[in-house]
Formats: structure tokens, sequence, C-alpha cells
């Protein structure tokens, strides 16, 4: 049985937040990933922290989703 007590005082927090970024923008190493890309989609941690880039929205909205978070836009 379960009470207050037992349960975590703070939800991890399952939101993260997708954005567009400029290739351009990001360090020389991923640029040479993107394959001739002009942007990617950045999925990001509440903290800020880089969790993936990929080619598509969707695909960020879909990898999110698949991973249990809840994906929202930023710009």
């Amino acid at each position: 049985m379960h009470n207050d007590e037992t349960l975590p005082e703070i939800a991890e927090d399952r939101t993260v937040y997708v954005r567009e970024v400029m290739v351009a923008d990001l360090p020389e190493d991923v640029q040479e990933q993107a394959e001739g890309a002009e942007s990617l989609f950045a999925v990001h941690a509440t903290d800020g922290e880089r969790l993936a880039l990929v080619k598509e929205r969707g695909l960020a909205f879909d990898l999110a989703r698949q991973n249990n978070f809840s994906p929202v836009t930023v710009h």
C-alpha cells in the first residue's frame, strides 16, 4: 500500500522542448554529419540539455513520445 510518504516528493518532469536550429549554428563536427541540411530539430530537456538532433519536426515529436516524453514546441 502506498501513501504520500512513499511517493517521490517531486515527480520527474517528462516535458521536452522541440525547436528548429540552423546547422550553421552547430559545432563543426555536427555540421559535417548534417548531410547538406540547412536546419535540424533539437529535442531539449527542461534544463536545456540537448537530447537529440533530427532532420524533421515530426520525427522529433515521435522520438520524444516513444520515450515517454511530452514534447512542446519552442521558438
